[in-house]
């Protein structure tokens, strides 16, 4: 089975959070499982400069606005191409917004042109490939299905994966005319979003199947609270509306050969975890002492319920607990736990910024790591957080709750206790999550069986890859039929 995936981005060639690490792993699950996945990225500089062979399998005289071309590579260990379009991608600054953070102004046609590129391929532009489905991720490529469904490949079975529905893609009515869609796309049940133009919706509404990635999202993304407006158009599809939990990539992921700690262990030897737990305190310049460090890997965004965290930082220290922060985002929120962070030196540690190693070493020395989101599609962290025996505590919505089995008397008496979930999503839960955690720390058996028990959760994708090849086959027969 030949799938071709339209993504944005892809581990570990450019990321800015979960959607690359899924991107870059499902292909690799998919293998082992007999389907043969391709990947459609933008080339960014990062992206160009990870292959020096360039030899173009397509050319576009003119693709909005400039030349473009596909190149087809093969780059640690994934099978890609790569649309070439100095015009659109060869810029620096973030893959969406220059070095100051402001969106580029023409990101509707960056992505419209990945798009195009994407239903090309999808119907036969590059000479020997032609893919059985095609798998859209996020608004950046779900154009990708609206060009496939007024174009040539419009028999050919697609999907789309919503990584978060808070990212739409929405634009002026005045861009239509340069998208290259026939006029009869500009309607309620194409393109047309409230009188503009709607990435994500028009990939929703032309898809084959739409997935999110957990099953608790998929039902939360049908109410008003959680649909971010696009709730009717997702009960309309309800029935083709299918929620699979997201995998890590367990190689990379593994405390026990990961070399961004300074202490491997196993959950038979956890503790080997000390040397890590002290390089956290270093880091963050925490008292060294056995309370608990509860860490927070994080964009420090409203989404990610970082003011709700902010306001309870004070009755954290409170019960005895070390908060090491890693994180940037909103300038207020920076602000508010960095003066947190001088209230209380020894206490409480923040690290402005993002850094992929340091996030492994915290996962292998801290005792926790809080996630207090006000929606999460799925959730990777508290997935590594599983892995490493840094208990996650979690809000009780999206992929958190489908993850996390929150470790009340009956499941730590049945022994499968992982975490801690709380709700309402407001301070006084969240920290009572946080007494919970601590009470639970004071008792190092009770603590450590936690661990395990989270160590021993699958967070591997094997299962679901299995299910995303089930989704696959389905679709495949509706062809058929």
């Amino acid at each position: 089975m030949q799938v071709l995936s339209v993504t944005p981005e892809i581990f570990p060639l450019i990321k800015t959070g979960g959607l690359a690490d899924v991107t870059g792993a499902l292909p690799i699950a998919l293998a082992a499982k007999g389907v043969a996945m391709r990947t459609l990225v933008p080339g960014f500089p990062v992206v160009m400069g990870a292959f020096k062979k360039k030899k173009a399998v397509y050319q576009y005289p003119l693709l909005q606005g400039g030349k473009a071309s596909v190149h087809a590579v093969q780059v640690a260990g994934l099978d890609l191409f790569v649309l070439d379009a100095p015009h659109l991608f060869d810029r620096p600054g973030g893959p969406y917004g220059n070095a100051s953070g402001a969106d580029w102004p023409d990101n509707w046609r960056r992505f419209a042109a990945l798009s195009q590129a994407g239903a090309d391929i999808a119907g036969g532009a590059i000479s020997g490939y032609l893919p059985d489905i095609v798998h859209a991720h996020d608004w950046q490529s779900a154009m990708t299905l609206a060009y496939m469904r007024y174009g040539k490949a419009v028999g050919t079975p697609s999907m789309m994966t919503v990584h978060n529905l808070a990212f739409q893609g929405q634009f002026g009515a005045g861009i239509f005319g340069e998208l290259g869609l026939p006029a009869a796309a500009m309607a309620l049940d194409g393109v047309e979003y409230y009188g503009g133009v709607g990435f994500l919706k028009a990939g929703l509404q032309a898809a084959w199947a739409i997935t999110t990635v957990s099953p608790t999202y998929a039902q939360e993304i049908r109410s008003p609270e959680f649909g971010m407006g696009l709730d009717g158009l997702i009960n309309m599809r309800s029935s083709d509306l299918h929620g699979i939990v997201n995998g890590i990539d367990t190689a990379i992921w593994d405390p026990a050969t990961d070399k961004h700690l300074v202490s491997t262990y196993t959950a038979e030897t956890l503790k080997a975890r000390a040397p890590n737990r002290a390089a956290v305190e270093d880091r963050f310049g925490l008292d060294r002492d056995g309370s608990p460090i509860v860490c927070v890997v994080s964009r420090l965004t409203w989404q990610k319920g970082m003011d709700i965290l902010a306001t309870v930082v004070d009755g954290i220290v409170a019960t005895g607990a070390r908060l090491a922060i890693l994180g940037s985002g909103d300038a207020g929120l920076e602000g508010a736990l960095l003066a947190a962070a001088a209230r209380h030196r020894g206490r409480i540690g923040v690290v402005v910024g993002y850094d992929e190693g340091l996030s492994h070493t915290m996962q292998g020395g801290c005792d926790a790591i809080v996630i207090p989101s006000r929606f999460e599609p799925c959730g990777l962290t508290q997935l590594y957080g599983l892995r490493y025996g840094c208990v996650p505590v979690v809000a009780r919505t999206g992929g958190l709750a489908d993850t996390i089995i929150d470790a009340n008397e009956a499941a730590f008496a049945a022994g499968v206790a992982t975490g801690f979930q709380f709700a309402p999503n407001n301070g006084g839960a969240l920290l009572h999550a946080i007494r919970r955690l601590a009470d639970a720390h004071a008792s190092p058996a009770i603590f450590e069986t936690i661990q395990r028990q989270g160590m021993k959760t699958d967070v591997s994708w094997d299962r679901s890859a299995e299910k995303y090849v089930e989704l696959y086959r389905l679709l495949l027969s509706k062809r058929v039929a």
